[in-house]
């Protein structure tokens, strides 16, 4: 999700629900360690629980990005084992590390050595022509004995020659099976799920065999099925959304990211397909898609497009 669950999403899909576990995107632990910090690791207060993502294969890199994150006060922090993107591969991390579990366990054992909270992996079934029934529980095995805190598994292959990354996340078949046994045969690690999840009710048939569900692409186009996870997950009692209060916390925020030199369409270009389905949710995306970027654009912008929808009728 690189380039797309940033601070001001996340801030977003916090407006929905307060009880999810939110993910950064992936940030590699050469610029954590090199770079901008406060701008590469700030967030918001209301954004938690935060987990921070890592990218890496250098298990000194690791730590000490880790050591460098335990000041920003995140939940989780979570190694990426599963991105195919060509971006990644070229520094010899992400789904490619697959293929080298035993540098995945040095890499989380280090982290782990230094971190102040729950250190994950997020990973896939397998690679290439790798065998998942053989690949996944020696992987895991892997994991266990350097008591990593849970794992993430995206329930596909990645083809990391010839798939693009929009292509791996369609095209390699789904094998839920597959990881439905792992959790059976690793019954003490917490296991969650991820891939091709819609919504939240497919998302609650996975949670009768897995620890946890993860949403991503899904829940980023449709952020508003969010405001129903504190209720159908976690067993509050229902709420509807306050749509009014969505409005104006997110006017709010726009106007003070704006005053620290930002753009409104920094933050309402992840906002376009909150309604999507709902009378009036072409004309929103309309004006958030081209008055937001207009010179001096500011939070009225997002009136004008709250004021062309409305959420209780589908469009």
């Amino acid at each position: 999700m690189i380039d797309w669950t940033d601070r001001h999403c996340r801030f977003l899909h916090r407006q929905m629900t307060k009880r999810a576990l939110l993910f950064t995107e992936m940030v590699v632990a050469d610029a954590i360690i090199h770079g901008p910090r406060d701008r590469l690791l700030g967030h918001h207060a209301t954004e938690q629980p935060v987990a921070l993502q890592l990218g890496g294969s250098d298990p000194v890199k690791l730590k000490q990005a880790v050591l460098i994150a335990n000041d920003y006060g995140y939940d989780e922090i979570n190694l990426n084992v599963g991105c195919p993107s060509d971006r990644v591969q070229s520094g010899t991390f992400g789904a490619c590390l697959m293929k080298t579990p035993d540098v995945v366990a040095d890499c989380v054992a280090a982290m782990k050595s230094v971190a102040t909270v729950p250190v994950t992996v997020k990973c896939r079934i397998g690679v290439d022509d790798q065998n998942p029934q053989a690949v996944l529980p020696a992987f895991l095995e892997k994991m266990i004995q350097v008591d990593v805190d849970a794992v993430w598994v995206h329930a596909r292959k990645a083809w990391l020659q010839g798939l693009s990354p929009k292509e791996n996340r369609e095209i390699p078949p789904l094998d839920y099976d597959l990881v439905y046994a792992m959790k059976r045969q690793f019954p003490n690690l917490f296991m969650g799920i991820n891939g091709g999840i819609e919504d939240l009710n497919r998302g609650l048939q996975h949670l009768i065999h897995m620890d946890g569900i993860m949403l991503g692409r899904a829940a980023y186009h449709h952020a508003a099925m969010l405001a129903g996870v504190d209720h159908l997950i976690y067993g509050e009692a229902e709420r509807r959304v306050d749509w009014n209060g969505v409005r104006d916390a997110m006017m709010d925020y726009t106007a003070a990211h704006i005053a620290q030199g930002g753009k409104l369409s920094n933050v309402t270009r992840h906002m376009v397909g909150l309604f999507s389905g709902i009378n009036g949710a072409r004309r929103f995306r309309q004006i958030l898609s081209t008055d937001a970027t207009k010179p001096g654009a500011g939070p009225e912008v997002i009136a004008a497009a709250f004021a062309e929808v409305d959420p209780g009728v589908e469009g």
